[in-house]
């Protein structure tokens, strides 16, 4: 018997791959964005299986909006993604905070009035500060100190989720992925690596903007997750869990030395240049990995050449969408 999810943010990059995973396996996503354009989802399913994908169009800061659409999805879980990106909190940080804090806030005000036995968001890496050269890779109890409005606005998610739980019993997981890439990831301040692979695909030079190492995580593996955590509870049992994602932990100029590898035609086409980010280049991962056990780990190696190769039929069929890259 299928179930009903309803999805926020779902036009996305992560958003997408939640929905391919969930319609792919015979469930039904409610799709809500203000956004109407669903070409992230296009470019991972055929015709037959998007025409499955339930679109409700709403705006995450109306309260009765949302709650409305909730009650009507009636879903066995909320997967919440919707949030302006690092540039775009920064460029306006009272329009962030009102999508990333008060649309999360709302989120949870529906999953209270609906009963929704359980809510997973996107928090982020970014909650905390720059890592430290030899530090040990943070933990979920590690000191957060944010270096941007999109941290600040995440570890305020965090709390949020903490007080729904204490006041209300509604749980929650928080999810804090770093650097994800994959087809569909052409925003953010980490959406570099991604692009790469797209210029590679079409032999155009770029450069990824930012340098040192950094946990990658594949797409697909991060979408699998949010749904394995939508889906049960963890094993220590309900509250407001957060957890942070492991990926692979490696530099930079390791990624561009893999997509000439496996695309051999783009050597010399890749570069990186700038700071590293302001974020540790690893996270713990041990607490998920004990709490979910049966998430997946896709390799590099293989990410990256699914990427590479989604790409290349995109761009034959026309359809390969370029405005992540520069003119």
């Amino acid at each position: 018997m299928s179930n009903t999810y309803f999805v926020t943010g779902a036009l996305g990059c992560i958003g997408a791959w939640v929905v391919k995973h969930l319609v792919e396996r015979g469930d039904v996503p409610y799709v809500f964005d203000l956004d109407a354009d669903p070409r992230r989802i296009r470019d991972l399913l055929d015709e037959q299986t998007f025409a499955r994908v339930h679109f409700v169009e709403g705006d995450i800061t109306d309260q009765t909006a949302v709650t409305k659409a909730v009650d009507k999805a009636q879903p066995k879980a909320i997967v919440h993604l919707a949030g302006l990106q690092v540039p775009f909190c920064k460029k306006d940080p009272a329009l962030g905070a009102k999508v990333n804090v008060l649309g999360t806030v709302h989120l949870f005000e529906a999953q209270k009035a609906v009963r929704v036995p359980r809510l997973v968001y996107a928090s982020s890496a970014a909650v905390f500060g720059p890592g430290e050269d030899g530090a040990a890779a943070p933990d979920e109890n590690s000191l957060c100190e944010p270096t941007t409005h999109y941290g600040v606005y995440k570890r305020a998610n965090e709390g949020t989720a903490r007080i729904y739980w204490q006041d209300d019993q509604l749980p929650s997981v928080g999810l804090r992925p770093l650097t994800v890439y994959g087809v569909g990831r052409d925003q953010g301040l980490t959406s570099g690596p991604t692009t790469a692979m797209k210029a590679a695909v079409l032999g155009r030079k770029h450069t990824i903007g930012f340098t040192g190492s950094t946990d990658f995580h594949y797409v697909a593996d991060t979408a699998a997750a949010f749904v394995h955590c939508a889906d049960a509870a963890p094993k220590g049992g309900d509250g407001a869990r957060i957890y942070n994602l492991h990926g692979d932990t490696v530099a930079v100029a390791d990624i561009v030395a893999t997509i000439e590898r496996l695309h051999p035609a783009a050597k010399g086409l890749l570069t990186a240049a700038g700071n590293a980010l302001p974020i540790p280049p690893q996270l713990d991962g041990a607490a998920i990995a004990h709490d979910y056990p049966s998430l997946p780990h896709t390799s590099l190696d293989a990410g990256i050449g699914e990427t590479l190769r989604r790409f290349g039929e995109l761009h034959a069929e026309g359809r390969l969408d370029t405005r992540d890259l520069p003119t």
